[in-house]
């Protein structure tokens, strides 16, 4: 769908819950994905990231008493092709967001890890360069629109999205990108 104005106050609000709930066990709480970038067309689900030092009971805890839902079946992201490092940096955890509240893609990762890094760099590119984030958005509104098995989704936009992220990472090496503080 296209952008709505409103996501990042609908992630405001989300993010002062968990962090409610979280507290210091949050380290940071950002909003990313393709509702995080002014302009994009995206589903209408607010995609949340929750850095923490580690993935450990008290976070789940923590998530647990503000409603959230574990799903210990998505237990990692997909590693672009070239990635070096251990597995581990793949890890993250997965969760629904409560009853009653507004769908979100809730992830759980490990703070300086690749995957807690990836979606920082994609969102602040992609805010960084319109025109690729439109050519991006008309990718995801054809494979919406043309795809048999909407399971199928991430299977084919992740190497798209990885085209996407390793011209960020050049980027960022010549702008001397960091990760921003988080509003929350």
């Amino acid at each position: 769908m296209p952008y709505i104005e409103g996501w990042p106050d609908e992630f405001q609000a989300i993010a002062g819950r968990i962090r409610q709930g979280l507290g210091d066990l949050a380290l940071r709480i950002d909003h990313i994905g393709s509702t995080a970038v002014p302009g994009l067309a995206a589903k209408d689900i607010i995609d949340v990231q929750v850095t923490v030092a580690a993935l450990a009971e008290p976070v789940e805890s923590a998530m647990a008493e503000v409603g959230y839902v574990r799903l210990r079946e998505i237990s990692k992201d997909h590693a672009p092709a070239g990635a070096a490092g251990p597995d581990t940096d793949w890890e993250k955890w997965y969760f629904t967001a409560p009853e009653g509240q507004r769908r979100t893609n809730t992830h759980v990762r490990v703070a300086g890890s690749a995957n807690q890094r990836y979606p920082l760099l994609f969102r602040d590119y992609l805010r960084a360069h319109p025109a690729t984030a439109a050519a991006y958005a008309e990718l995801k509104r054809r494979l919406a629109a043309g795809l048999a098995d909407p399971d199928d989704y991430p299977d084919v936009k992740d190497p798209a999205v990885d085209l996407i992220y390793l011209a960020a990472v050049g980027w960022a090496k010549e702008v001397g990108w960091q990760q921003q503080p988080t509003d929350i």
